[in-house]
């Protein structure tokens, strides 16, 4: 990386109390390794379930990853110095899933969104948007972040933002009845804590998407969460949303970690629905950006996002993960008055939040972001040779192919 981020935040305040899991690559094995946190160690399991969506189907889930027996350790100190350092000496720490479909919701904070589309239509006269707002509080009651999406008060401001002239498909799935659902990044493309992280060369108007993200098992269960940086290229989806994969998909376009939180007595859906995450970017020119987000303003519940992404309608038999969107939008000036915020290479991005931990990457572009050359065959090859596909949970049903 090209400065030095304090490393020693990392972990969750409360990592002693945590139940967390992740994925050390160690260059002697050539792959990666599924390891629970235990005090100073990492601890493999991967005997126990070769791949994190196997982990995450396991009925004694939480009692492998806080007990079971391990195969090795490492020392937690020595990974995350080898994980930020990127050296490529000795184990460190990559995105904490592996064979989950990363999906992401957007467009789930109403009050900003709202607000987004005001200020744009009134043009930057505050006389005409305090006017267009007065009218939406009038149909809500005052709340622009209370509609709950698909209701009838949602409708009315439908209406009125159309009589407006504001409507734009953004507010249709921000405060209409059905989410922005879409596909992130391909499964096992994400990259970890200390990977640098790819905008396009051409991007001129680009940013970074903190997000709570949830992991979710084959069946829908919620089993825990982690960060995210959902990276956008805001001048390629402003051209056309049929841009969006484009926007969303490219070589480092998709941050995860630095572990998975698991649900348990400590830390649940309602302490993720109070999650305050927050936002540095310290460019390499001295600039630097602080930002927050509150999953508390929210305008759709995290478990009615999981019911969008999975049911009888669409089924993911390896479990998925979900963004489940930002309330980020940089405005903050950078490089000319007026001219907002935007990506220059070497910005180191940390997203944090104190019971999830820190995601700390290095932006470059995406062409010279190190290429995804490692996929499923290599996993499995790779897996194979170690022989740790033998071990696979006799606990699991067999499912059959279509």
């Amino acid at each position: 990386m090209s400065q030095s981020p304090d490393t020693t935040r990392i972990l969750p305040d409360d990592a002693e109390h945590a139940v967390l899991v992740g994925r050390v690559f160690d260059p002697d094995d050539h792959g990666p390794s599924v390891v629970a946190h235990r005090g100073d160690r990492l601890v493999d399991v991967t005997h126990l379930a070769p791949t994190v969506a196997e982990l995450f189907e396991r009925p004694d889930l939480l009692d492998v990853v806080r007990s079971a027996a391990g195969r090795r350790s490492w020392a937690t100190s020595e990974v995350l110095a080898n994980t930020v350092s990127r050296s490529g000496t000795g184990p460190r720490l990559l995105a904490p899933i592996d064979l989950q479909v990363i999906k992401a919701a957007g467009v789930t904070f109403a009050r900003s969104m709202i607000e987004r589309v005001i200020e744009e239509r009134a043009a930057g006269d505050p006389h005409r948007a305090e006017a267009v707002r007065a009218r939406i509080d009038g149909a809500i009651g005052g709340a622009i972040s209370g509609v709950r999406p698909g209701s009838p008060e949602a409708e009315r401001v439908k209406q009125i933002l159309i009589a407006e002239g504001l409507w734009s498909q953004y507010l249709e799935v921000g405060i209409g009845p059905d989410p922005e659902i879409f596909s992130k990044a391909p499964v096992l493309s994400a990259v970890g804590p200390g990977a640098s992280i790819g905008v396009l060369a051409r991007s001129t108007w680009n940013n970074p998407e903190p997000e709570v993200v949830l992991a979710v098992t084959s069946t829908g269960r919620i089993v825990g969460a982690t960060l995210g940086n959902d990276v956008n290229l805001r001048d390629f989806e402003g051209r056309s949303a049929l841009l969006l994969t484009e926007a969303k998909d490219n070589n480092g376009s998709c941050a995860l970690g630095p572990f998975v939180r698991l649900f348990d007595s400590t830390f649940d859906l309602d302490v993720v629905r109070e999650l305050v995450v927050d936002l540095a970017v310290r460019g390499e020119d001295g600039f630097v950006l602080r930002e927050h987000s509150s999953m508390s303003e929210m305008s759709r519940g995290l478990e009615d996002l999981v019911r969008h992404t999975i049911g009888p309608h669409h089924q993911y038999p390896d479990g998925f993960v979900l963004f489940t969107g930002t309330l980020f939008a940089p405005t903050q000036d950078r490089d000319a008055p007026g001219m907002g915020f935007t990506h220059h290479l070497g910005d180191v991005v940390e997203i944090s939040t104190p019971r999830l931990g820190r995601l700390i990457n290095t932006v470059t572009t995406a062409e010279d972001a190190p290429e995804w050359t490692f996929g499923i065959r290599d996993l499995w090859a790779n897996l194979l040779q170690r022989g740790l596909l033998q071990a696979a949970s006799p606990s699991l049903p067999a499912r059959a192919a279509r």
